[in-house]
């Protein structure tokens, strides 16, 4: 008897795996069709792990009046690229998951809910369809993995709970909870994501939900207005929000001023309209601020006609300036099209007005050049990208284009071609191809399939390795991006003497191209290593009949990343400017005459001198001769410390645990255990009663005489 219940049980699991076949697919609807990767007619998966098909097969559900096509059930081999575009909400969960099961009609309630969700209320004959799409408006989705169907996935993501869920934005995991929760929270949790995507756009106290399971809720999304609330009167300007996307571009900032923007203003001139903003979020107290009003003024007026200024005081508009994650005062930012991005830069009017130049030709979009328009910008633009296509490029691919425009305000020019003369020049072969032509010299980005021409995130780190000149200059403004995580060979020069600085300028110039080439040339050995191996495995097991071992080898995937080294860079600073920060950190007289000092901002250390103890000077020969021997590992030459001894110190301990957390954690307790004992030792051996101290020691003594030495920096 038990072996036949055996047989049965087995049986039963054995129908749930078929049913559970790894050949389901991910849904797709017209809605979204611009999302890559969904076809219409695709299968899709239940909450019962039961495979269906999508609305053509009659699938779709009716909300408010409106058909709602089933949710997308993200497989193994989906999910990862489709969550690449937009953010997504996912939902991880097992069909055995009695926690899953109560919470599935919830799920599928703000599924249906959001879906017909109209971000914009308006009549429908005059809104723009577009806008009034909640998921190409917000470009927000929810989705689901089963995690019986698809364990490799949800292994690779480390869920341990049912039901789990994801936040991920553009490919990036954001958020992590678990557990299921009422509809109003989980509904809150959505709102809040919504208004950072579209800060300003989403109603006060949140949407008016449906009962889970209702095919319908009473009053639309809009709840009664709350006058106390400040943003509460952005709701009542929705209604008119499409009104104001569909009337031609007005000329921007008629008057030459900076707006001061209510968070109604914000969402009916900004969140609500595909014009470019450049605005301040400040408070009236912060000194910052007072010394930025003046130039931030004048920057205004000079872009009358131009871009439109704009400034949002954060005591007033308090709940506007957290959603769109203001952290400091003041804080500037640069809206278009509902995306948004911060500037970093310096304060002074000319780099404002600069920032500003670029932001306004960005909102123009990605300009089309003929040869002769592109060597026109070569001479004064020293990082210039260039996307070429030809008339077989698809609109997929125009789109991501522009996606990368505001990530490159402030930091260099893109443009784009159909030219022969160009195709001819740069020897392009296959398209759309990206390349960057700095001081000259063209690099390109690696990417030849579409999937990897319309990544992008790959394609803006590539951008973000190559926006810089060959040898930039150190400034205030860009040191961060110069810096960090490289190693950098500083030439330390001087306007004072004019002539010499060109000279030692074009000498580092020199050297970095011919260290950029020969670092290309290895990396282009190691790449063709790895190929030769790869074919010699294929070439193995066809010589063995192996089609299991050959499967196997053809799958390996060169990948250029796996050779990723240290980036090495190049820049000048000017001496003369910088004299106490390059004394304090690198020891250095600028009256001296040139120098050359490499540095190595991850570890907090530097090079000076060459292998035979003499200064590195700005000499091609000496940096070329010098640098090899740094970025061996270990390196041949012994750094310097840019820090005080006690900083080094303190440094290196840190450094130290976090790379060996248990080993250092194992001698810390031993030293622990042994002080103890120690001090146990000698209160044994002391004799009874109550010892009087008859003078009391300096408490400082112990640090300023003994133990470790401090020392201030000497100016």
């Amino acid at each position: 008897m038990r072996f036949t219940s055996l047989i049965a049980l087995t049986l039963h699991f054995y129908s749930i795996a078929n049913a559970q076949a790894p050949e389901q697919s991910l849904v797709s609807t017209a809605a979204t069709t611009n999302t890559p990767g969904l076809a219409a007619g695709s299968a899709f998966e239940g909450h019962d792990g039961k495979t269906k098909t999508n609305g053509a097969a009659g699938n779709e559900t009716i909300f408010n009046g409106k058909t709602v096509p089933p949710m997308f059930a993200l497989t193994s081999g989906t999910l990862d690229e489709i969550v690449k575009v937009g953010t997504w909400l996912v939902e991880f969960y097992s069909p055995y998951c009695h926690h899953c099961k109560s919470f599935a009609p919830t799920w599928q309630t703000l599924h249906e809910f959001y879906y017909t969700n109209d971000p914009l209320p308006a009549n429908a004959q005059s809104a723009d369809p577009t806008l009034n799409s909640f998921s190409s408006y917000y470009n927000f989705h929810l989705a689901k993995v089963d995690c019986v169907a698809n364990g490799d996935v949800c292994g690779q993501h480390d869920i341990k709970q049912y039901p789990s869920f994801l936040l991920f934005k553009n490919g990036k995991l954001n958020e992590t909870r678990t557990g299921a929760e009422s509809i109003e929270k989980t509904s809150s949790w959505i709102e809040e994501v919504l208004s950072e995507i579209k800060p300003g756009s989403r109603p006060v106290g949140g949407p008016k939900l449906p009962a889970v399971g209702a095919k319908s809720v009473d009053g639309a999304s809009l709840p009664p207005l709350d006058n106390t609330e400040p943003v509460a009167p952005a709701v009542k300007s929705a209604l008119t929000a499409t009104k104001l996307n569909t009337r031609p571009r007005e000329v921007p900032n008629k008057d030459g001023q900076s707006m001061p923007l209510s968070a109604e203003k914000f969402q009916e001139l900004v969140t609500m309209t595909q014009d470019p903003w450049f605005i301040k979020f400040y408070t009236p107290w912060c000194s910052h601020c007072q010394q930025l009003a003046p130039n931030w003024k004048e920057m205004a007026r000079q872009k009358k006609g131009q871009l439109n200024i704009g400034e949002v005081n954060c005591e007033i508009n308090k709940r506007l300036c957290k959603e769109v994650k203001v952290n400091g005062y003041p804080t500037m930012m640069y809206f278009l099209g509902g995306e948004r991005i911060e500037y970093h830069g310096l304060r002074g009017l000319g780099d404002l007005i600069a920032y500003a130049n670029q932001a306004a030709a960005a909102a123009q979009g990605v300009r089309d050049v003929t040869a002769a328009e592109f060597e026109e910008l070569e001479k004064t633009e020293e990082v210039l990208f260039l996307y070429v296509y030809d008339q077989a490029t698809t609109s997929e691919d125009f789109a991501a284009l522009e996606r990368l425009v505001m990530s490159l305000i402030g930091h260099a020019k893109l443009v784009k071609t159909s030219d022969p003369a160009l195709f001819q020049r740069f020897k392009i072969s296959t398209w759309p191809r990206m390349l960057v032509s700095r001081d000259g010299t063209s690099m390109y980005y690696d990417g030849l399939s579409p999937r990897d021409m319309r990544d992008v995130h790959r394609v803006l780190d590539w951008m973000k390795k190559v926006w810089l000149p060959i040898v930039p200059e150190l400034t205030a403004a860009n040191a961060m991006d110069v810096m960090r995580g490289k190693i950098l060979v500083l030439g330390i020069l001087t306007r004072e003497r004019p002539d010499e600085l060109e000279s030692a300028k074009r000498e580092i110039k020199n050297a970095a191209l011919e260290w950029i080439d020969k670092q290309e040339q290895q990396f282009q050995l190691e790449l063709q290593e790895l190929r030769d191996a790869k074919q010699l495995r294929i070439d193995e097991a066809e010589d063995r009949d192996d089609q299991r071992a050959l499967r196997a080898a053809k799958s390996i995937r060169i990948n250029r990343d796996d050779l990723q080294r240290k980036p090495v860079t190049f820049a000048w600073v000017d001496g003369a400017f910088w004299e106490r920060w390059i004394r304090t950190t690198y020891g250095i007289n600028v009256k001296d005459g040139d120098r050359v000092v490499v540095n190595d901002e991850a570890n907090r250390g530097y090079w000076d001198t060459t292998i035979t103890g003499n200064p590195i000077v700005p000499s091609r020969t000496s940096i070329l001769e010098t640098l090899p021997k740094l970025v061996s590992s270990p390196p041949k030459i012994k750094a310097k410390t840019t820090h005080t001894t006690m900083d080094h110190f303190w440094w290196t301990l840190k450094r130290g645990i976090i790379r060996h957390p248990f080993l250092n954690a194992g001698i810390v307790l031993v030293v622990l255990v042994t002080v103890g004992l120690w001090v146990r030792s000698k209160l044994k051996s002391r004799t009874g009663g109550v010892r009087l101290v008859a003078e009391k020691s300096n408490p400082m003594d112990g640090l300023l005489n003994g133990g470790f030495q401090t020392q201030g920096k000497v100016d």
